[in-house]
């Protein structure tokens, strides 16, 4: 493979490995942020106790967290075959990443949440705020350094299960890999396609360490 030829398709494989991790990271942030939130608020210690739905919905995270992507993946994509119209490409890939990673966000909202001082989220109530107030003002404004650096761990994993997503045609810098590294028997591709991949996920966590040292209040 020529050198202009190979630096094409790192660049096509580079853009579409980026939409569906930063397009997989949005979405599952919008299922896993407000579920992580509810696992808090219902918890035992939490500001509105709801036993039933916290072990119900702490079962459901607990179960898709535990398969391993590329066996989650195969088992959903006849269903994001139906919908979509697609079992391969980009937009399968960042169905199923969807899939497995808003569980993941979850807990890692979860975490960051628990980090927050309780004394903070009593004195909130003592003050007469209400369950949205304190969850607003008081437990997602505090953990923003922690729910920042939980991001750029969800980002980085999102990215790897994308790479991985290549195995099964999905696309991106891993289906490169996989096709000319493996198939082809090109080791030089596929190094060249894992340097690039270190890179993206050294820049991620980078801005993802900067962003959480600016709101972080401690340091202010």
């Amino acid at each position: 493979m020529d050198a202009q030829t190979l630096i094409r398709l790192l660049g096509e494989g580079t853009v579409q490995t980026l939409i569906m991790t930063l397009v997989g990271t949005l979405v599952s942030y919008l299922i896993g942020l407000p579920v992580g939130v509810s696992l808090i608020v219902t918890g035992p210690n939490g500001i509105k106790p709801a036993p039933l739905y916290n072990r119900t919905m702490g079962f459901i995270v607990n179960v898709i967290r535990s398969m391993p992507f590329l066996i989650l993946m195969i088992a959903v994509m006849p269903y994001i075959r139906k919908v979509i119209g697609t079992g391969i490409g980009t937009s399968a890939t960042t169905a199923a990443l969807i899939v497995a990673a808003w569980p993941f966000v979850a807990r890692l909202v979860e975490q960051s949440l628990l980090e927050v001082d309780s004394g903070v989220i009593e004195a909130a109530q003592a003050m007469g705020a209400g369950t949205m107030q304190i969850v607003r003002k008081v437990l997602l404004l505090e953990a923003r350094p922690s729910l920042i650096n939980g991001a750029a761990v969800a980002t980085i994993t999102i990215l790897g299960y994308s790479a991985m997503a290549g195995t099964l045609g999905g696309g991106g810098l891993g289906d490169i890999a996989i096709r000319f590294g493996h198939y082809r028997f090109q080791p030089d591709v596929m190094w060249i396609t894992i340097l690039v991949l270190v890179v993206l996920v050294q820049i991620m966590q980078e801005i993802g360490v900067k962003l959480a040292g600016r709101l972080d209040n401690r340091l202010n």
